[in-house]
């Protein structure tokens, strides 16, 4: 038997009718039988165009409220009827059985509806019954039947009966109906999301995948998913590469935690920020970020917590950078920064970023909540004899955000909103404070009244006994060591300043 087949008839039943009229009509246009139903039927009528009522096939009537009108022997024989089977043939002729070659359907929006804030009652209406099953029907018997099971796919089907008048060959059957087992899949993923309570249990379908030129490295296939158009406008610039999104995810997270103080800019490198600052002007705020690490910062990621103006836009143009991120920009900030023909140019929206946090671990994943806990005065608890100046209680919550966003082992050092220095990604916190120090040795800053943030706490005293040694005055970590007055003595005896948070921020 030829695996290529006309259409000769079809069964439409759709929510959405967007992009359906010029299928109907192409069709009819065929000499296609059509089935349908409600407000399907509706509108091939008001098209002009002949329909059959499904209940004309079945001998029943739409019933509880329309909640039934396909589920029927009738129907599903004709999608599921096995052409090639003697059996499956004698049967239709004995029943009385239309053949069904093409069914065309669009779920009820359920999770358009949740997340509209509709009622449960509203909610549970809008779970398909009826197109669900004809759905997988129709997928399950792809040797035989075409199964459009969305809006998004009328389109290849009207080019696909135009091009091939009205016939499909087994590959475009199969193919269809591997979109239309997604778009099950999907669905009835999303209504259990909206049911389950059981935490052990994690499920996730995420419908618009992007290809990338490739992973971490060229020899890597790289992949997205997820809806970047909806958290940014792309304003100019080259594709973004695998790494430019992780670049762009710190960033994000970065930058949140400055979202409600004053002009802050950061510059990040391999997700860890190499520069911030926060000043008075935005155009300020850049130069002392990129004052921090003007080495580290060439080829960054860079992000604003306000809109970028032109003067600002000089001054970075004057940097080669891969990504420039902020809430908005002045018209002519962008024709400056669009003078670089690659440079990646982002408006951030206001997005709500997902309330866990997901990652491959051995043959499985390993899933968290989000860490939302941002340091401020009132977790701060005074350990020492030596109080904190107003000032230095500024900086060590300003390097406390900056830790807390920082490749664990980490040290930051912060002097008058300004990212100093920062040890990262260290097997052991005193590499990671030697670090910061010697950084900051390197680039001429001195840290004589500065502020040092640490992600975890201090199991000896070594690390404030160095940062004295550098000129560290205030000292913010989580406290919690059965040590913990070891580090504190050393402070008192020493006329340093610690603050316990009791909020570790591990970030590994």
């Amino acid at each position: 038997m030829s695996t290529t087949k006309k259409i000769q008839s079809a069964l439409i039943s759709v929510f959405s009718k967007d992009g359906l009229e010029p299928i109907v009509r192409k069709l009819h246009e065929q000499n296609v039988t059509l089935y349908s139903t409600g407000g399907t039927e509706d509108f091939i009528k008001n098209l002009g165009i002949p329909v059959v009522p499904v209940e004309d096939i079945t001998s029943f009537p739409e019933i509880l409220g329309g909640r039934v009108k396909t589920l029927h022997p009738k129907i599903f024989g004709g999608i599921l009827n096995r052409q090639d089977n003697e059996s499956d043939v004698q049967q239709m002729k004995e029943f009385d059985i239309p053949q069904i070659d093409l069914v065309i359907v669009d779920l009820y929006p359920f999770e358009k509806t949740v997340a509209s804030g509709a009622s449960e009652q509203d909610i549970i209406e809008k779970i398909d019954i009826g197109g669900i099953s004809l759905i997988r029907a129709g997928a399950k018997n792809f040797k035989d039947t075409v199964i459009v099971a969305s809006v998004n796919e009328y389109s290849l089907l009207l080019d696909l009966i135009t091009e091939q008048d009205g016939a499909t060959t087994l590959e475009n059957r199969r193919l269809f109906a591997t979109k239309a087992f997604h778009v099950s899949s999907h669905y009835d993923g999303a209504i259990f999301n909206y049911f389950n309570t059981d935490e052990t249990i994690y499920k996730e379908s995420i419908a618009n995948g992007q290809v990338l030129r490739y992973g971490e490295n060229p020899h890597q296939k790289g992949f997205f998913f997820g809806d970047f158009d909806a958290m940014f406008n792309k304003l100019h610039g080259k594709e973004l590469s695998y790494n430019n999104l992780l670049d762009v995810d710190a960033a994000v997270n970065l930058i949140a935690e400055f979202k409600t103080d004053g002009p802050t800019f950061a510059i990040l490198k391999h997700n860890n920020a190499c520069g911030l600052a926060s000043r008075k002007t935005i155009s300020e705020a850049y130069l002392a970020a990129l004052a921090c690490d003007p080495t580290s910062a060439f080829g960054g990621v860079l992000i604003s917590n306000t809109k970028i103006d032109l003067e600002t836009a000089q001054e970075i143009n004057k940097l080669f950078c891969e990504v420039v991120i902020a809430p908005a920009y002045d018209a002519e900030a962008v024709t400056v920064l669009q003078e670089k023909k690659n440079r990646i140019i982002l408006v951030q929206n206001e997005v709500e970023l997902p309330s866990r946090q997901v990652r491959t671990c051995l043959n499985g994943l390993l899933i968290q909540d989000r860490n939302n806990i941002t340091d401020n005065k009132e977790h701060l608890k005074t350990v020492t004899i030596t109080e904190p100046t107003a000032q230095e209680i500024e900086d060590l919550i300003f390097a406390s955000k900056i830790c807390k966003n920082t490749k664990s082992n980490t040290i930051v050092f912060a002097k008058n909103g300004t990212l100093i220095s920062s040890g990262t990604g260290q097997t052991s916190r005193v590499d990671a404070l030697i670090q910061a120090v010697d950084k900051a040795k390197a680039f001429g800053f001195d840290l004589n009244g500065a502020s040092m943030a640490s992600d975890a706490f201090f199991p000896f005293p070594d690390c404030v006994e160095l940062a004295k040694k550098a000129g560290i005055t205030a000292v913010i970590q989580p406290g919690g060591s059965i040590k913990d007055e070891l580090s504190i003595n050393y402070c008192n005896e020493n006329n340093l300043a610690m603050v316990f948070t009791g909020t570790r921020h591990f970030k590994h």
